[in-house]
C-alpha cells in the first residue's frame, strides 16, 4: 500500500539465500599503510572470511594511539560493510580489535593455522588434513620478522608459501584466501 507520506508492505514469503563461505577462516593481518590494508580486507571478504583481526607486527608501518586505532576500527568496519553489500553477503565477518601478533597467536583455536613465509618449504598443496577451520597470519609490507614466524611455529601454526615469489601483502591475501577456499573452501 502506497500512501502521500507512508508505504507498507507485507512480506509472504522468504528465501535463504545464504552466500557464507563452508569454511571458517580468521585473518589476522599485519597493519599496512592506507589502501593496502583497506584493498586486502575487502578482498578477504568478498572472498568469505569469517574473521578479520588487525595486528601489530615488527615491520607494521602504522602506528595508532588510542583515538586513531578506534577511528581505523570504524573506517575498516565501514570497509566490511560495503565489502558485504558489493558481493551478496548476508552476514558481517568478525572485525576484531587491533592488538599485538603474540596475542593473536596465542588465542587462535583454529583446525589449522597457517603462517605465509616465502621461504617456508612447503606450499598449500603439501598440506594432506582436511580442516573445518583455518586460522591465517600473513605480515604487511616488509613482511613478518624471524622471530615472529618462530613465536607462530611455537603457537601451531605451520609455514607456507604461495609460489617462489614474494607478494605484496594486499595480494598474499586475496591469493592465500583463493587457495584455502580452492583446496577445503567453497571455491570448487
Amino acid at each position: 500500500d502506497v500512501g502521500k507520506r507512508q508505504a507498507s508492505a507485507e512480506i509472504v514469503a522468504a528465501q535463504d539465500s545464504s552466500t557464507e563461505s563452508t569454511l571458517p577462516v580468521h585473518l589476522g593481518l599485519g597493519i599496512s599503510k592506507g589502501d593496502r590494508m583497506d584493498y586486502a580486507i575487502q578482498k578477504a571478504v568478498e572472498l568469505g572470511v569469517t574473521e578479520i583481526t588487525p595486528l601489530f607486527t615488527r615491520y607494521s608501518m602504522v602506528k595508532l594511539d588510542d583515538k586513531r586505532r578506534e577511528k581505523r576500527h570504524q573506517h575498516w568496519q565501514g570497509i566490511i560493510i560495503g565489502a558485504c553489500e558489493q558481493c551478496g553477503r548476508n552476514q558481517l565477518p568478525h572485525l576484531h580489535r587491533a592488538m599485538d601478533n603474540s596475542d593473536w597467536l596465542a588465542s587462535i583455536e583454529s583446525d589449522l593455522k597457517l603462517t605465509l613465509d616465502p621461504l617456508a618449504g612447503q606450499s598449500l598443496s603439501d598440506i594432506k588434513q582436511t580442516p573445518s577451520s583455518i586460522g591465517l597470519y600473513i605480515g604487511p609490507e616488509g613482511g613478518l620478522s624471524e622471530e615472529e614466524i618462530n613465536h607462530a611455529k611455537v603457537a601451531g601454526f605451520t609455514g607456507t608459501q604461495l609460489g617462489p615469489r614474494i607478494l605484496r601483502t594486499e595480494t598474499a591475501v586475496v591469493s592465500a584466501i583463493t587457495a584455502v577456499q580452492f583446496s577445503w573452501g567453497d571455491l570448487k
